[in-house]
C-alpha cells in the first residue's frame, strides 16, 4: 500500500469553546496524524489564550496564525497559503472528527485520482432522541446533504493556489465554500465525497438567531454575479423562500400605502394576504418542531421579521455587488 499523503488541517476560530473538543478529536483520531495544524485565530482582538494544550499528541504539531476579525474566508486562505503539503483539510471549530477521521482520510486522499481537485467528508449532525427538533436543530441538519461544506473539506494546495482560494467578499462562513467548489469545478477538476465521518454538533443558540441569517440573502446575490443564476442547481443549493418573502413584504407595504391612500378595501385585501403567507410561514417552522411555548413564542415573532430583513438584505446585496466580477486569476 502507498503512503498516505501528507496533509495540513487548518481550523479557523472566533475563540469559541467547542475549540478545544474539536482539537481533543482530531488527536484522539486513529491514523496518519497531520502534517501540521494551523489553527487560525480570527477574533477581532486578542483575547484569551485558545485551548491548544487540548491538541495533545498533536499540540507540538499546531501553529496559529491571526486575521483580525477579517471573516472565515480569510482565515482560511491564511491558513492554506502556508501549507506545505499536497492536501489542505478544512475544519470548522464545532465539529469533532470521529475515531477512525484520520485513517479513513488517508484513504480518501489516497483513492483520489488525478483528476480529483476535492474530497468532502460526511457531516453528522446528531439531534436529540426524546423530542422534535427545533428549527434552529433542523436547520443545521441540513449540512449533513450540503455540497462541500468546508466544515471538513480537504483540497489539494495546488487546486487553491490555481483558483485563488477563498473569494473574501463572502463575509460569514455561507456560500465562500459553494464559491470555491464551482471555481474548482470550472477549471477541470472534479470533487467527490469521501467515506471519513465528522460530528457536526448543534450550537446553542438564541431564539432571534435566524435573523441576523437572513443577511446571507446578500452573499446569495454575490453568487448571482458570479456564477450567473443557475448556480443553485450546479452546487445542488436548497433555493428557500425569497420568493414567498417578496410576495409577503409587498403585502405588507401595499396594505400600509392603501391606508395612508384610504383606500380601505385594498388595504384589508393585502393585510389578508400578508397575514396569510406570516400564518403559512409560522407553521410550516412550529408544525415539525416540539411546538413548546418558547419555541413558538420564536417562531411566531420571528417569522413576522424574517420576510422583510430576507428582502432587505437581498436589496442591500443587489447594491453592493452590482459590478461584482470574478476572482482575478479564476477560469
Amino acid at each position: 500500500m502507498t503512503a498516505a499523503p501528507a496533509y495540513t488541517v487548518v481550523v479557523p476560530t472566533i475563540g469559541r469553546p467547542c475549540l478545544a473538543a474539536c482539537l481533543r478529536a482530531l488527536a484522539a483520531a486513529d491514523g496518519p496524524p497531520p502534517y501540521e495544524v494551523v489553527v487560525v485565530d480570527d477574533r477581532p482582538a486578542p483575547g484569551p489564550g485558545l485551548p491548544l494544550a487540548e491538541a495533545g499528541r498533536l499540540r507540538d504539531r499546531v501553529r496559529t496564525l491571526r486575521t483580525a476579525g477579517r471573516g472565515p474566508a480569510a482565515a482560511r486562505n491564511a491558513g492554506w497559503r502556508t501549507a506545505t503539503t499536497a492536501w489542505t483539510v478544512f475544519l470548522d471549530d464545532d465539529v469533532q472528527v470521529l475515531p477512525d477521521w484520520s485513517r479513513l482520510l488517508a484513504e480518501d486522499l489516497r483513492e483520489a485520482g488525478e483528476d480529483v481537485g476535492g474530497v468532502q467528508g460526511r457531516l453528522r449532525v446528531p439531534l436529540p432522541a426524546d423530542r422534535r427538533p427545533t428549527d434552529w436543530e433542523r436547520n443545521t441538519k441540513v449540512l449533513e446533504d450540503a455540497a462541500w461544506a468546508t466544515a471538513d473539506m480537504a483540497y489539494r494546495t495546488d487546486v487553491l493556489g490555481d483558483v485563488g482560494g477563498f473569494d473574501e467578499r463572502f463575509p460569514r462562513a455561507f456560500r465562500e465554500d459553494a464559491d470555491l467548489a464551482l471555481r474548482a469545478l470550472r477549471a477541470g477538476w472534479s470533487l467527490r465525497r469521501g467515506r471519513r465521518v465528522t460530528r457536526h454538533p448543534v450550537r446553542p443558540a438564541p431564539w432571534w438567531a435566524s435573523l441576523p441569517a437572513q443577511r446571507g440573502n446578500a452573499d446569495d446575490v454575490l453568487m448571482n454575479r458570479l456564477h450567473g443564476p443557475d448556480w443553485w442547481t450546479r452546487a445542488d443549493a436548497p433555493r428557500g423562500r425569497l420568493r414567498r418573502h417578496l410576495v409577503v413584504t409587498a403585502a405588507a407595504l401595499a396594505a400600509a400605502s392603501c391606508v395612508l391612500a384610504r383606500r380601505h378595501r385594498a388595504a384589508t385585501a393585502c393585510a389578508a394576504l400578508w397575514t396569510l403567507g406570516t400564518a403559512e410561514f409560522a407553521l410550516a417552522r412550529i408544525l415539525p418542531g416540539p411546538r413548546t411555548a418558547r419555541e413558538i413564542g420564536g417562531m411566531l415573532g420571528t417569522s413576522v421579521l424574517i420576510p422583510p430583513l430576507a428582502v432587505a438584505h437581498r436589496l442591500r446585496g443587489t447594491v453592493r455587488h452590482r459590478h461584482a466580477e470574478p476572482l482575478r486569476g479564476t477560469p
